[in-house]
């Protein structure tokens, strides 16, 4: 089964607002309309038989909506969208959201350290991680530059590595294949460590050769398919991963086995 690691959708009501402020910020044309519905329809048309929903808490008040919207998208889709929970680092209930996040089955959280404002080593990130860590979280991390806000880059590979190596999380996606155009950095400081890449939002802008590179050192066993969709159109990226990928076993292994291993904590 093909698994998408990393979409976005929004509440059909703020949908197409959304879309069109966050358009007009990074200058990329969406590929869906950004709604559950839109992206179920994406998914028939190419073959994604489940598509991972990344919500992002740009302020701590809104942890209530966001977990109750996740909780509707994953019963009302289930077995198509798998939705995890939001979560601000500034919030002073963090600890008790997580273990929220963790009774209601929602398996991981997005952090997204530029919409958030904060740097991924600062030390509340490293609380929030360390403790989403310690209940078995999946912990999805936007790293690299963000083509809508440039610098600074909150979750460079020098961070990254940092929390890395002082935190230890079992789970930890840096999505954009670790950080969305620094991939020489990713390569030289993160290829190896105990992490996984998402494929999020890269294959446009990624020479070929440098992502097999980089696949090669980090090792396609910890590579999770990822679009980013709506941004990046799930039939394109399907098509470029199987010509970056000819050998059947690892491409079904980096298209959907990959994840359903990190799901079942493997």
């Amino acid at each position: 089964m093909i698994i998408d690691f990393h979409t976005h959708i929004f509440p059909e009501k703020i949908a197409d607002r959304t879309i069109a402020f966050l358009s007009a910020k990074s200058g990329i044309k969406n590929n869906t309309d950004g709604t559950a519905d839109g992206l179920v329809r994406s998914m028939d048309e190419n073959g994604v038989g489940l598509s991972v929903v990344l919500p992002v808490a740009t302020k701590p008040s809104q942890f209530r909506s966001i977990t109750e919207y996740a909780c509707l998208v994953n019963e009302k889709y289930a077995g198509r969208l798998f939705s995890f929970g939001g979560i601000h680092p500034y919030s002073e209930n963090y600890k008790q959201e997580l273990k929220t996040i963790k009774s209601l089955g929602l398996k991981g959280i997005k952090l997204h350290p530029d919409y958030q404002d904060f740097f991924i080593d600062d030390i509340r990130a490293k609380r929030l991680i360390y403790e989403a860590s310690a209940l078995d979280l999946i912990i999805a991390v936007h790293a690299g530059t963000d083509i809508g806000y440039g610098e600074p880059t909150h979750c460079p590979p020098e961070k990254s590595l940092e929390v890395i190596k002082e935190v230890r999380p079992e789970k930890l996606v840096l999505a954009h294949m670790g950080g969305w155009e620094q991939w020489d950095r990713v390569e030289k400081l993160l290829c190896g460590e105990n992490i996984w890449l998402d494929t999020a939002f890269c294959l446009e802008f990624m020479p070929p050769e440098q992502f097999k590179s980089l696949v090669e050192k980090h090792g396609h066993e910890r590579i999770l398919f990822a679009t980013d969709s709506p941004w990046s159109p799930q039939g394109d990226y399907i098509r470029k991963m199987r010509d970056l990928f000819p050998d059947d076993e690892i491409f079904a292994a980096v298209m959907g086995g990959n994840a359903e291993r990190l799901f079942n904590g493997k």
